[in-house]
């Protein structure tokens, strides 16, 4: 049997009307799944050194102290000029990787020379394992105080 020539049309009208293929809304964002997010500095932006402070927020998680089991829960970590750990993998205790375990959400970076430095955060779940797609980076210029 042959469907009517208006079905195909009126299904297409049907998907866009419920907002299938239309960038997501900050609301509709969140439920994508989990979201770090750094606040301060901005991308791109110049910082008066030695010391900077990184501001963070999250999406679709809550942040809680490192060991805390329970579902859509994480805390941050900062990967300072230094590479993400493997999918799947624990985020290492080593220089250049910044756990946030006591559910900070913000942290001051110390004695930074001038230069270009790049900041990840990453949201992890209890064990330190990164969360999917869980990631925001900034890079920054920090300059010696005038």
């Amino acid at each position: 049997m042959k469907r009517p020539a208006w079905i195909p049309v009126l299904l297409t009208l049907a998907t866009l009307s419920c907002g299938e293929g239309q960038p997501a809304t900050e609301g509709e964002a969140e439920s994508a799944g989990p979201a770090a997010i750094i606040v301060s500095p901005t991308d791109g932006a110049t910082v008066t050194g030695p010391s900077v402070r990184i501001e963070l927020d999250a999406q679709g998680v809550t942040i809680v102290p490192a060991g805390t089991e329970q579902p859509n829960s994480g805390h941050h970590h900062l990967f300072v000029n230094h590479d993400l750990t493997p999918p799947g993998q624990p985020m290492p205790v080593e220089e250049g990787v910044i756990h946030l375990g006591a559910a900070q959400t913000e942290h001051v970076l110390e004695n930074l020379e001038p230069g270009d430095y790049t900041v990840i955060a990453v949201l992890g779940n209890h064990i330190h394992v990164p969360l999917d797609a869980s990631t925001d980076t900034v890079r920054f210029t920090v300059v010696a105080p005038s």
